[in-house]
């Protein structure tokens, strides 16, 4: 600052305008760490201002939110919520208790941990879905009889939950305060309970307001949201 004070004083004129192709660069945001949360406690992954808003219900026990979230991750989130375009509103539509404690987990970072876990609970389903089940079923009359927050603990334990809580930078502590969070835990359930009852199944989408009737894949949801103006 100094020096450039000192060349202004010797009256040395240099131009204060930047190439176009600089100033659009120092504009150009990656908006997929721009998280916020709304009043119901959804959390809103990219620009609050995109042309095309996506609202997603979700379910981490469901395989094909699973397969919806790998293979539209390239261009939804690399490219469509990257450029600011769009905009994903992640919704909780509960179907068990696995689902319940995978949720309170992919959430216990508060917004700037979700898009990572979220995208963990899915990439790794298949094993730690395919353990709490076996767990689930074999001791599921006996952890019924537990206070809540014990059994979603229970469960959690059971999938392995934790681990990819603590891979996050989650603590064994604040990951067990967060399955035993029961105002958490209804807010969570709060979002299934007041979702549209036009809702088939998960993944549910609505594109600006406007539910997609029977779309549950990326192939099939990739056209309207790019007739929606997504980019």
């Amino acid at each position: 600052m100094r020096l450039f004070l000192s060349l202004a004083a010797l009256g040395l004129a240099f131009s204060t305008t930047a190439p176009a192709g600089a100033v659009q660069a120092q504009r150009k945001v990656d908006w997929t760490g721009h998280v916020t949360q709304t009043p119901a406690g959804a959390y809103v992954i990219g620009n609050p201002a995109a042309r095309v808003k996506l609202v997603e219900y979700v379910s981490y026990t469901c395989p094909h939110c699973a397969d919806f979230a790998i293979q539209s991750a390239p261009v939804l989130k690399d490219k469509m919520v990257r450029s600011g375009s769009t905009s994903i509103e992640v919704r909780h539509f509960i179907r068990d208790r696995i689902d319940l404690a995978a949720a309170l987990i992919a959430r216990c970072g508060g917004a700037a941990r979700f898009p990572a876990l979220n995208e963990a609970m899915f990439a790794q389903q298949k094993t730690w879905l395919a353990r709490g089940m076996e767990f689930d079923q074999a001791n599921g009359q006996r952890i019924s009889a537990y206070p809540i927050a014990a059994q979603l603990k229970t469960v959690a334990d059971g999938a392995g939950l934790p681990a990819i809580g603590k891979a996050a930078g989650l603590s064994d502590a604040q990951i067990a305060a967060c399955l035993s969070d029961r105002a958490a835990a209804d807010r969570i359930v709060a979002m299934t309970t007041n979702a549209p009852d036009t809702i088939e199944g998960t993944p549910g989408f609505f594109i600006n307001g406007k539910q997609a009737m029977g779309v549950f894949t990326w192939d099939a949801l990739q056209p309207l949201l790019r007739a929606a103006g997504a980019r």
